[in-house]
């Protein structure tokens, strides 16, 4: 049985509806937009694709079921995600400006770039903001099977899924939400902007790193 085309229509549409819907790999991308670059930040969002298909994986396997079922493990999992969020928001509070005039300068050449801004960095990050969410897996569990019919070919129909949602993610973060940030570049000017932005954005991060352990 080939993939529905209405079915498909309906994956765009709900695809679209989740990346836009902000969260943790959105404030992520347009942190790295802010602080590395429209172009550079393609690698968080690159990072966060693997973390997606790993989700999709788990769930295609079943283990996403053991996770969910597992109270310890679930528990353990989302603390893990929510410090390691509150742990980039503190490292955000604590970025030093760059020298007024510099910034440019730093866009142009990789050297001037600090360590967690470096391709490596940004990509295991992205792979990290989204890997260590235990209740993506457990939203996956819930919507996959609606876009998966159990008397067609399975790896086919995993292909089209996991494809189309890692493509529609790659549009939105980085035209979409990389782009947003780019805008608001001019506020990078000078220290006090610089320092502005990165304790908003630091800000996010732990807020929601502090709602992903509180809420049930």
């Amino acid at each position: 049985m080939p993939v529905q085309l209405s079915l498909w229509w309906t994956l765009v549409g709900a695809g679209l509806l989740i990346s836009f819907t902000p969260g943790a790999g959105a404030i992520s991308t347009m942190a790295n937009s802010l602080a590395g670059g429209w172009a550079r930040s393609i690698w968080g969002v690159l990072g966060q694709q693997v973390a997606l298909i790993v989700h999709i994986v788990i769930v295609a396997l079943g283990v996403g079921v053991l996770v969910a079922a597992n109270h310890w493990l679930f528990t353990a999992i989302r603390w893990l995600g929510a410090a390691y969020l509150v742990f980039l928001g503190v490292q955000y509070w604590r970025d030093r400006p760059v020298g007024v005039g510099q910034l440019d300068a730093e866009i142009a050449q990789d050297t001037a770039r600090p360590t967690h801004l470096q391709p490596w960095p940004m990509f295991r990050r992205g792979v990290l903001v989204n890997l260590t969410n235990p209740k993506a897996i457990v939203f996956f569990l819930a919507f996959t099977p609606q876009f998966i019919r159990l008397d067609g070919d399975l790896l086919t129909q995993y292909l089209v899924y996991a494809a189309t949602l890692v493509a529609i993610d790659i549009i939105v973060m980085w035209f979409f939400f990389a782009l947003a940030a780019k805008a608001l570049r001019r506020f990078m000017r000078d220290a006090a902007g610089q320092r502005l932005i990165s304790r908003i954005f630091g800000s996010l991060f732990i807020l929601v790193g502090v709602l992903l352990a509180l809420l049930e």
